[in-house]
């Protein structure tokens, strides 16, 4: 990927810890949207485990990343979430900025996320706040995830290859670094919206049902260049372990991790107290 800045460039770097290219990001920004997904006391612990599985980014909201041990990041990326909307308001699909750049610097963070949903009532509200911290990220060299969705009541098939390769190439024309989406039906043609895209696409794993590493196979093999899963990941009994078989699939098998990469200590709890 071609960028002008060299604090960006070496921020995008570090976003792939294996430096492939390639990127497995855990969202934990749904205490937001839904509400808490782990006690107070054991959040440290999932992110522990996460880490130690193999992520190469962790998706957090500022008051978060705050208030987890800075010691746990060590071998992962941060990634914080700008976006924001409940599931109790009057529209879910609103997302409204509730933080900035400057925020994610402060906090040494490795890149922002933003999250976007095409079709939905607020579409121009919401590229209106993407372009504007696409301009910010360029000021400061701060790369940008875009979890850009067809999510609204204008969307009738929100997995239309069509519709996704539009949706990708917003990101691509906003400023964006990697756009994040939901997977193509029939999957074969996902290939179709990889090759529309001038950027790399990740791919989310929240709305699948069936097995997780074919979901994950599959998006690999057709050109995307990782994943992005968090409720089945904080939500299975073991956090750690299926973050670890997500990494193979995306980067390979764990003996060719970089030594660096993992903390030295393992991970001591498995999610079944989620």
């Amino acid at each position: 990927m071609r960028t002008s800045s060299t604090g960006k460039s070496r921020r995008l770097a570090r976003l792939s810890g294996r430096g492939d290219g390639r990127y497995l990001f855990i969202p934990l920004d749904h205490s937001v949207s839904d509400g808490p997904i782990a006690s107070a006391d054991l959040f440290d612990e999932l992110v522990r485990d996460v880490v130690a599985g193999g992520a190469d980014g962790i998706v957090l909201h500022k008051g978060r990343a705050r208030v987890i041990d800075p010691e746990l990041l060590k071998g992962c990326s941060l990634l914080v979430h700008l976006s924001a909307s409940t599931a109790h308001g009057p529209d879910a699909d609103a997302k409204v900025l509730v933080g900035d750049v400057e925020d994610a610097i402060r906090l040494g963070a490795d890149a922002v996320s933003v999250h976007v949903n095409i079709g939905s009532d607020t579409e121009s509200a919401q590229l209106a706040d993407l372009g504007a911290v696409a301009a910010a990220c360029d000021r400061w060299g701060m790369p940008l995830l875009a979890m850009i969705y067809p999510r609204g009541p204008r969307v009738t098939d929100p997995s239309d290859p069509a519709l996704l390769s539009h949706v990708v190439n917003i990101a691509a024309d906003l400023g964006v670094d990697i756009v994040k989406t939901v997977f193509a039906s029939p999957a074969e043609r996902m290939t179709e919206v990889v090759a529309s895209s001038p950027l790399p696409i990740i791919v989310a794993g929240g709305a699948h049902t069936g097995s997780l590493t074919d979901f994950a196979t599959s998006a690999l093999a057709a050109g995307c260049r990782g994943l992005a899963v968090g409720r089945r990941v904080f939500s299975s009994a073991a956090p750690g372990a299926t973050v670890r078989e997500l990494a193979e699939i995306v980067h390979g098998p764990a003996d060719s991790l970089i030594p660096s990469s993992l903390p030295s200590t393992p991970s001591s709890r498995m999610a079944g107290a989620l």
